[in-house]
């Protein structure tokens, strides 16, 4: 009965120091650490410190206390013993895991603070290192309940393998296609990508492991699974946006019956154009109507020179006006140019204002856009 007293007395003295070391740690060495971050230029320790890894590391110290103690406190109780190291094990197991994911979280946004890193889906790729460390942490917890090796418990996982393929098939799937985006960078947030299967175009709002949030321009929210992106063709708008540059194409349908020869009277009207004037230059001013000059052609050229003429109009870029194979309906006047304007309404507009322009000389060349009757 004196031993049995002595042993629980040495267990609270134990248990005991185990608490002090505790409150040690977390109030004394983590202030410490807490300053040596500040005024150090990393910033990997404050990260750390910012996801409490240091508080929760300092829960290791009393485990690490107890399972050095527990053996000589009670060698003369097993049963005990076993119980309270068991107990030990797993909360370390625990503590261990917890310690994990806030080094991974410091770590993922360590890497986002990097401007050329940013929008990288490194949330995913965090979310896929933590399930694996779960399902670790997990094997090893069970394993100290049952007290087998965990490499019987993963000798055993093989007959429960399909289990596993379908109740995590969207992450195992999205655990590598968060590999493959991450590591082919083919979707970061803020990109504007287009998927026309599934009817989405907007801005990537979030990507996690398993999914894929989408900000549509409608002012609708998709959400994909994350293996969409590998498995689906999609159109990726970041190129554009990072140049500044983006190609425009528009098309006019001309009447082909307007087709022929300048007469003499249109090309005093052409002349009499100050634009027009302007644009073609020699090539106008001593036109007459025995050079036999098409409309058609002398309004490509205009057209060619007035688009290289605007300033938002990128004129290093593929320029030209061409005709396309005519149809029943006319012949199609086709303009394809990168303009600098990338937003989305000014983009438009001016696409607009050009094919605007051009369908209002149209008369002075004696063309006319087609218009079924």
């Amino acid at each position: 009965m004196i031993e049995l007293f002595q042993q629980y007395q040495a267990l609270l003295l134990l248990c005991g120091i185990a608490l002090i070391s505790l409150y040690g740690c977390r109030y004394i060495c983590l202030p410490l650490f807490k300053k040596v971050a500040i005024h150090s230029k990393g910033k990997f320790d404050d990260l750390l410190v910012e996801h409490r890894a240091v508080e929760r590391f300092a829960h290791i110290v009393p485990a690490i206390i107890l399972y050095k103690g527990l053996p000589a406190v009670l060698s003369g109780s097993p049963n005990l013993f076993q119980v309270l190291i068991t107990l030990n094990n797993i909360y370390f197991i625990i503590v261990g895991f917890l310690v994990y994911d806030s080094c991974l979280r410091a770590l993922a946004d360590l890497i986002l603070l990097n401007p050329k890193k940013q929008g990288l889906p490194i949330q995913g790729v965090r979310q896929a290192g933590l399930l694996l460390g779960f399902i670790i942490c997990t094997i090893l917890v069970v394993s100290q309940i049952t007290n087998k090796s965990p490499v019987i418990l993963l000798s055993g996982l093989g007959a429960l393998a399909a289990v596993f393929m379908l109740v995590f098939k969207d992450s195992i799937l999205g655990f590598a296609a968060g590999v493959q985006i991450a590591l082919l960078d083919l979707v970061r947030t803020g990109d504007w990508i287009e998927i026309p299967k599934e009817n989405v175009n907007g801005t990537v709002d979030y990507v996690s492991l398993t999914s894929i949030r989408i900000q549509n321009w409608d002012n609708t929210t998709s959400i994909l699974p994350a293996y969409t992106i590998v498995s689906t063709t999609f159109k990726n708008w970041r190129r554009m946006q990072d140049s500044g540059r983006r190609c425009l194409q528009r098309t006019m349908l001309i009447d082909s019956r307007t087709f022929g020869y300048l007469t003499d009277e249109q090309i005093e009207a052409l002349k009499a154009d100050k634009t027009v004037l302007a644009m073609l230059g020699s090539k106008i001013e001593k036109l007459s109507a025995k050079d036999r000059a098409i409309n058609m052609q002398l309004f490509r050229k205009f057209a060619s020179v007035y688009i290289r003429s605007l300033d938002k109009v990128d004129p290093q870029k593929t320029l030209f006006v061409r005709e396309l194979n005519s149809t029943g309906f006319g012949l199609p006047l086709e303009i394809y140019l990168f303009t600098t304007e990338t937003a989305w309404a000014d983009f438009e507009n001016f696409g607009s204002d050009i094919v605007d322009y051009l369908m209002s000389k149209l008369p002075l060349f004696g063309l006319k856009i087609y218009q079924r009757s």
